[in-house]
C-alpha cells in the first residue's frame, strides 16, 4: 500500500532551528491549497496501489482552515483508491489548537494528531522561537486527549542549557498525559538557520553531542519502562499505535509527496518538488510538474535499505540483501559489519542485522560505514 504526504509550506513564525521549506507570508495560502489539489490530479497516474495513509506535514499544516484540510482530503479520495478508515495525520502547533478547533478537527476526517510540543519549559521554547508557550502546550494535549485517541507529540533533546533533570521532567510531563506515541529528536544545528548564526556569534552555546546522547538513553529507558516500543530511533509507540505513515517510510514502501519541496519514492526513483512557493504555483497552474527525478542505482537502493533498516526494530534482512542486491552486496555487508558485531554495536538475530540498544543513537554513523561506494 502507498501513502500520500501533503506539504503545507506556511508557518506563523520561523523557529530558529528549522531548515524545512516554509514561508511566513500567508497571503497565498488559498491559491497554494488549490495548487496542491491540482498537483494531486496531475499525478494520480503515479499510484496504482491503494492509499493507506494521508499525512499533512510542513511547515505548519494547522494554519489551514478545516475547510481547506477537508478540501485536500477530498481531492485524494476523488483521484486515488483509498482504504476504508485510512490513517490521516495532521501536524499541528499548540497555538493553533484551541478547544474549539480541537473539537472541529475531531469531527473531520483527521484521526491522528501530531502536536509540536518540543518542550514544556518556557526557556526552551524561547530559545527555539516557538509560537506557543508552555501553558498552551499542556492545555492543548489535555483537550485533545478528550477528543482523539491517536495522538503523538514531538519533544526535542540536546537543547543548549537543558540539563538532564529538566529533560527528565519533560519526559515525565509527557507520560502523565498517557499518550500512545511520542517522537523525539536531537536538536541539530543546520546551515543557514538562525540557531547556527547565534552559535557562531556566541549568543547561544553550541549543542553538546555527548549530552544529547545521554539524554537519548534517558528517553529510551523512561519510555520503554512505560510500555513504549522504540520502533525507530526517533519514534516511540504503544502497541497498535505505531505511526503507519512513519512505518511505511522506514520499511521502504512507496509514497507520493505533493506541495513545494515534497519528496516522493516509487521503489526505483526518488523525486522532489521545487522549494519555491511562487514558482511551484505558477508551474502547477501551467499544468507543469516542478519536479526533479533521480533514478536509484542498485547501490543507492542498497544504501538506503541499510540506513533505514538499522534505524528500526525490523533491522536489515540478510536474505533480502542477497535476493534484491546480489551475493557481492551480502559479502560486503558482512565484511563491513564485522567490527561492529565484535564491539557489540550490531547483532544478527533471526537473519536480521540489528543495532543493539547502546548503538541506537549511533545508527546513522554505523550505516555510513556499511554503505557500498564502488558498485553500480
Amino acid at each position: 500500500m502507498s501513502g500520500i504526504y501533503i506539504h503545507i509550506p506556511f508557518c506563523k513564525q520561523a523557529c530558529h532551528y528549522c531548515d524545512f521549506h516554509f514561508s511566513t507570508q500567508l497571503g497565498k495560502k488559498e491559491v497554494m491549497v488549490k495548487a496542491i489539489a491540482k498537483e494531486l490530479v496531475l499525478r494520480k497516474s503515479e499510484i496504482d496501489e491503494v492509499v493507506e495513509t494521508i499525512y499533512f506535514g510542513g511547515g505548519t499544516p494547522s494554519v489551514l482552515s478545516n475547510d481547506e484540510i477537508e478540501y485536500l482530503i477530498q481531492a485524494v479520495y476523488d483521484n486515488y483508491k483509498v482504504i476504508h478508515d485510512p490513517e490521516i495525520t495532521l501536524e499541528a502547533n499548540p497555538d493553533d489548537l484551541s478547544n474549539n478547533r480541537i473539537i472541529q478537527l475531531s469531527k473531520s476526517p483527521i484521526n491522528r494528531l501530531s502536536i509540536g510540543i518540543q518542550s514544556f519549559f518556557e526557556e526552551d521554547l524561547r530559545l527555539m522561537n516557538r509560537a506557543h508557550n508552555a501553558q498552551e502546550a499542556e492545555n492543548c494535549i489535555r483537550e485533545a486527549r478528550t477528543h482523539f485517541d491517536n495522538i503523538s507529540i514531538d519533544l526535542v533533546y540536546g537543547i543548549p542549557g537543558m540539563d538532564n533533570e529538566r529533560w527528565k521532567t519533560n519526559i515525565q510531563k509527557a507520560l502523565d498525559f498517557d499518550l500512545p506515541h511520542i517522537s523525539s529528536y536531537a536538536l541539530t544545528v543546520e546551515p543557514r538557520t538562525a540557531l547556527k548564526k547565534f552559535i557562531e556569534k556566541g549568543v547561544v552555546p553550541d549543542v553538546d553531542d555527548e549530552q544529547a546522547q545521554e539524554q537519548f538513553h534517558i528517553l529510551v529507558d523512561a519510555l520503554e519502562s512505560n510500555g513504549f516500543v522504540n520502533y525507530e530511533i526517533s519514534n516511540f509507540g504503544k502497541p497498535d499505535y505505531f505511526s503507519k505513515n512513519n512505518t511505511a517510510y522506514w520499511l521502504g514502501k512507496t509514497y507520493l509527496g505533493v506541495g513545494p519541496s515534497a519528496h516522493s519514492f516509487d521503489g526505483a526513483h526518488r523525486s522532489w518538488n521545487i522549494r519555491n512557493n511562487p514558482t511551484y504555483i505558477k508551474k502547477i497552474e501551467e499544468n507543469v510538474l516542478p519536479i526533479e527525478i533521480e533514478t536509484l542505482s542498485t547501490t543507492d537502493r542498497y544504501n538506503e535499505y541499510v540506513m533505514t533498516g538499522l534505524r528500526t526494530i525490523w533491522g536489515v534482512d540478510l536474505d533480502r540483501i542477497e535476493s534484491a542486491f546480489g551475493e557481492n552486496y551480502l559479502k560486503y555487508l558482512y565484511q563491513q559489519s564485522s567490527k561492529f558485531l565484535d564491539q557489540g554495536l550490531l547483532v544478527v538475530d533471526d537473519g536480521k542485522l540489528l543495532t543493539t540498544k547502546n548503538a541506537k543513537f549511533l545508527a546513522d554513523g554505523i550505516a555510513s560505514d556499511l554503505f557500498m561506494l564502488n558498485l553500480k
